[in-house]
């Protein structure tokens, strides 16, 4: 693959592989140098997995911060270990809630709330992740962090014993804790059994490439079309597109340009005094920093 190429993919990554092994198979069949992906998804999960080529890698903590959509299944009446159904089941209940206590429950998970990452996560513990220390057999305590839900809603339930959810949260949200936490509330144990991200930002699942037909595109130019420019895929940004040579000259040295406010790709809302901009070039972003009145000064360059 042609080195100065960079992007997005928006892959839909299927059961039973790792995300890391997902991006080591698309690295091997391109010949990327330079890849990397936003949002791991445990092998038990399917779904959306952004994939950053060659220089968009330094942008792939935009999207970390965005909005993500999941479709779940919790099976009800059983704690495991790891809070899916990889795990050893831990504890039993025979109580199976009825749809009208979950709709109620499920209005007290909305907004700012405090959750308690699941031991078998990659939450880092003096130095090692969690779910390392929890093969090891350690007695770990994990500190509950502030999480974002913007939306929940209870699709339907199966024989009492299943129920699906869509919820729309933020970064740092684990679905397996909401689970255990959502079934601890309603007088039950509870755990997931399916899992599916429909959505990370701007790549949703309605657009995704399957792992399997992005191994089976030969490698030409031509074809290298499942690529998204790295501007289009981050969502809610000021971006400006450069088109002068001198510009381009003066920020591959580092240099502040100026820019002229009236060709922002997105209108302002207010004061832009030190707002982080995304410059960009034919589609790919090639700098972003801040902005004080009308110069730019460059943070990070990706030319």
């Amino acid at each position: 693959m042609n080195e100065n190429i960079q992007g997005w993919i928006n892959l839909y990554k299927p059961k039973n592989i790792t995300s890391f092994y997902a991006i080591k198979k698309i690295k091997y069949k391109f010949k990327i140098k330079k890849i990397g992906h936003a949002g791991t998804l445990d092998p038990l999960a399917e779904g959306v997995l952004p994939i950053a080529i060659g220089k968009a890698t330094k942008l792939i903590p935009f999207i970390h911060g965005q909005q993500k959509k999941y479709i779940f299944e919790i099976k009800w009446g059983k704690k495991t270990s790891t809070d899916d159904s990889d795990g050893v089941v831990i504890n039993t209940s025979k109580k199976l809630p009825k749809e009208e206590e979950i709709n109620k429950q499920l209005k007290n998970f909305l907004g700012y709330i405090d959750q308690t990452p699941p031991k078998a996560s990659a939450v880092k513990i003096n130095g090692k992740r969690a779910y390392q220390l929890l093969r090891e057999n350690k007695n770990i305590e994990l500190k509950p962090k502030k999480v974002f839900v913007s939306k929940i809603k209870l699709l339907d339930s199966i024989d009492k014993h299943y129920s699906t959810f869509e919820i729309e949260c933020g970064k740092g949200f684990y679905v397996r804790a909401f689970a255990r936490d959502l079934a601890e509330s309603l007088g039950t144990f509870g755990h997931i059994v399916a899992l599916k991200r429909a959505k990370v930002g701007l790549f949703a699942i309605e657009t995704a490439i399957l792992l399997d037909d992005l191994i089976k595109i030969r490698q030409t130019q031509q074809e290298f079309n499942f690529i998204h420019s790295s501007v289009s895929m981050l969502d809610d940004i000021l971006a400006y597109e450069v088109v002068e040579e001198e510009d381009l000259k003066n920020l591959s040295l580092g240099k502040s340009i100026i820019l002229n406010l009236n060709n922002l790709i997105k209108p302002l809302l207010n004061s832009v005094d030190k707002k982080l901009v995304f410059l960009s070039f034919k589609g790919n972003i090639i700098s972003y920093g801040k902005l004080n009145n009308d110069l730019f000064i460059p943070k990070k360059i990706l030319l």
